[in-house]
This record gives C-alpha cells, structure tokens and sequence, in this order.
C-alpha cells in the first residue's frame, strides 16, 4: 500500500473512531437524563426506578390536597384509581391544578413519598395527557377491568 492510501485510510479511521465515540456519549447522556412516566399501580409494582428521577401521572385524589401553612409546600395524593402514592411539592402550582385533575408531576421517591420537582396540569376539562390515559388504561388492562368501566378513563 502505497504511503498516500496508507494516510487516507488512518484519516478516515480516527475520523469514524471519533464519530463513534461522540454517538456513544450523546446516547449515554440521553439515557441518564431521561425521565419515564409511569402510573401509581407500576410505582406500587416496583417498576419505577429507584433513586433516579421519573415521572409520576395520574389524578389528583379527591379531598387530598393539603398547604402547609406559612410555606409553598404542598402534599397531595396522585391516583389511578387502583393505586395512590402521596405527592409532596414545594413551590407554585399551576392554576389548573385542582381535585380530579391530570396531573404529571417529576422527581424522585423518598420513603413512600413521591417529592416532586415539577408538576404539570392538564389544560382543559376534556383532554387528558396521552401518556395519562395510556397509564391508566394499562392498570385497568393489569386489573382486568373492562375499558369502558371506572373512573378517569381515557380521552
């Protein structure tokens, strides 16, 4: 081989070796930063991760919500309908945030208690966050409880 197809070959080499290597730590990253949704019945299973940040949706349970007087701190209970898991948040709620509502709420468990970073809420009374309603028709199926049966099912 010839010293120019020699150089070339080497080049092109390091150049994929590089791009490899760059494609491996853009999906390492990716995956450490995602966070999963999943519902108070695949919680309860243990499916969640633990010590790790995921999602957390469902409905706000009815006659949950309690303020802890003098703070932004607020504890309530997220469902679907099978199981609960108590919700504790410190910050502002956003102004749809209500009883029965959908809600998707970010953080990480801590002793039974899911402590959350972010909490969204559902825009208006007809929609219900996709991956809500697919969590919620999952624990149904899980249940084998009839689509249509119970409460908050989907859209």
């Amino acid at each position: 081989m010839n010293p120019v197809r020699k150089r070339r070959l080497i080049i092109t080499l390091l150049i994929l070796g590089a791009v490899a290597v760059a494609t491996g730590l853009s999906v390492f990253a990716l995956q450490r930063n995602m966070t999963y949704l999943y519902s108070p019945s695949e919680v309860d299973a243990g499916k969640a991760p633990d010590g790790h940040p995921f999602r957390l949706g469902g409905i706000v349970k009815e006659g949950s919500i309690r303020r802890v007087p003098g703070t932004l701190t607020t504890d309530f209970v997220i469902t679907d309908r099978f199981q609960s898991i108590p919700v504790t948040y410190t910050g502002i709620l956003p102004d749809l945030f209500r009883v029965g509502q959908s809600t998707i709420t970010t953080g990480t468990m801590d002793n039974g208690t899911f402590v959350a970073k972010t909490v969204l809420a559902k825009h208006d009374a007809t929609y219900m966050p996709p991956q809500v309603a697919q969590a919620i028709a999952k624990a149904k199926q899980e249940h084998r409880i009839p689509p249509d049966a119970g409460h908050g099912g989907s859209q």
